[in-house]
């Protein structure tokens, strides 16, 4: 039996895709350029440090840090190499399955976190939140992670449920 055919996008959904693929690889780039710029340290590397910092004692297996940062194993592999070398993170193999590693916030990853976080603070409101209402915030807050929880249920296999957030990942830093 043939499928039925896919509906293309109506103007209103053209519009918002394009503005979403903007707004994306937009700011991608453009904070990327904004951290290097006022710190040693990549957007990659920051969401890294962010997660580890909020972890059950500052560590992750690499695959599930993998799945909640929305890279690949193979990416955050190297990435976390790359961070260790740094001495921002250690690398340890976990105990009970010798097949996984474990990334370990290290005290040089914490303070280059705390350090780098007011640049990230500064550009993120600058660039995004500056912009817009409480109201537009609740509803885009409401609709990305609509839009998240969906390609999640989706490729649940991948990893772990990154809950949502009651705080936000800014205040981490400060809280270990």
């Amino acid at each position: 039996m043939a499928k039925a055919p896919i509906p293309p996008l109506n103007p209103s959904e053209e519009s918002a895709w394009r503005a979403l693929t903007y707004v994306a690889n937009y700011l991608v780039k453009t904070l990327g350029e904004d951290l290097a710029s006022g710190a040693p340290i990549s957007v990659s590397e920051y969401v890294v440090l962010v997660h580890l910092s909020e972890a059950e004692d500052q560590q992750l297996r690499i695959g599930d840090l993998a799945s909640i940062s929305a890279l690949s194993p193979s990416r955050m592999s190297r990435l976390v190499d790359e961070m260790a070398v740094k001495g921002r993170v250690t690398k340890s193999r976990v105990a009970d399955d010798g097949r996984c590693t474990l990334a370990n916030l290290t005290p040089l990853g914490l303070s280059t976190l705390r350090a780098t976080y007011p640049t990230q603070l500064r550009n993120v409101r600058r660039r995004v939140f500056d912009l817009l209402t409480s109201e537009e915030v609740r509803a885009l807050d409401t609709a990305l992670w609509k839009i998240r929880d969906g390609l999640e249920s989706s490729n649940r296999a991948a990893g772990p449920e990154l809950s949502r957030l009651s705080s936000t990942p800014g205040a981490a830093p400060d809280s270990k």
